[in-house]
């Protein structure tokens, strides 16, 4: 073989592993380098927001976020001002939208009530408001005991489920005075409702009592208890439904037969009496009829 052949192909030879050798550390090195981290500005909450209260400028500041910004986030502080708390906001948390009332619902309880709905006040026991049974966020149902009207049994007491799956916006106290005009606390809970359930609500809770049942939030099935009532409860049999009334019987229109005709009756005849008279060899026959006064 030629040497200046074999030199050049030595030379290629060399070249060749070169290039693949460059070649795979740039390909090792892209695979274990991190991928860039894009930090932005966001705004987040100095302090812990409560729900109800309204956003001001000493409840914000900016800090970076690393990564992937969280949807309806904020990059300024003025898109978060003077907007209501519906949903609570912890320090150093992303302030995001839909955790705000929208522009110009304020604060309190009226921001936290969608579109279409309504809070209904309702009155309950200390039982329920002062021991904590009823928070917001809660999911209730409610109860109605009384005497319906028409009952067979006057005075006997029913208990029935009005409504379910009901969310309770706030529970607290509120200043009512008595028969004297003295001031009481009375415990009220807000229910949100629909208009159609407000009325239904307020009406049971000025003809009934009223009692909360409280649910886990997550078992949205609805129930369809019967009711019960005095005797039930007392371990009498239930109450019999009464049977339904037995349908008019429908009377076929009864045909018209002729009746037969009867014969006059014949007037008898009055009777007749005969006499035979002998007169020496002569015999006759006398005869004498009777009419309807013997003569």
């Amino acid at each position: 073989m030629d040497r200046r052949l074999l030199i050049v192909f030595l030379c290629a030879l060399v070249a060749a592993g070169c290039i693949g050798y460059l070649a795979y550390r740039t390909v090792n090195v892209a695979a274990v380098a991190p991928p860039s981290i894009v930090t932005q500005r966001i705004v987040v909450a100095a302090r812990n927001l409560e729900v109800g209260s309204l956003i001001v400028a000493s409840d914000l500041k900016m800090a970076m976020w690393s990564g992937t910004l969280p949807k309806g986030s904020m990059a300024k502080e003025d898109m978060a001002l003077n907007h209501g708390v519906v949903s609570p906001i912890y320090e150093g948390e992303a302030v995001l939208a839909e955790r705000l009332a929208t522009a110009g619902s304020g604060a309190g309880l009226a921001a936290l009530i969608p579109a279409g709905m309504r809070a209904c006040a309702i009155k309950v026991d200390e039982v329920v408001g002062v021991s904590g049974f009823v928070t917001p966020g809660m999911r209730v149902d409610i109860l109605i005991a009384g005497v319906p009207p028409g009952a067979s049994n006057a005075g006997e007491t029913e208990v029935k489920t009005l409504m379910q799956n009901i969310q309770v916006l706030s529970a607290g106290a509120n200043l009512q005075k008595d028969n004297e005009g003295k001031a009481q606390q009375v415990q009220v809970v807000n229910l949100l409702v629909t208009p159609e359930q407000a009325e239904t609500l307020s009406l049971a809770s000025n003809q009934t009592h009223i009692q909360l049942v409280l649910r886990n939030p997550v078992d949205t099935h609805l129930a369809s208890p019967p009711g019960v009532d005095l005797s039930q409860l007392f371990g009498n049999a239930p109450r019999a439904t009464p049977p339904p009334a037995p349908a008019a019987k429908h009377e076929e229109p009864r045909s018209m037969v002729p009746l037969p005709v009867v014969p006059p009756l014949e007037k008898p005849s009055p009777p007749v009496h005969r006499i035979e008279v002998l007169n020496g060899t002569t015999r006759t026959e006398a005869r004498f009829e009777y009419s309807k006064d013997g003569k």
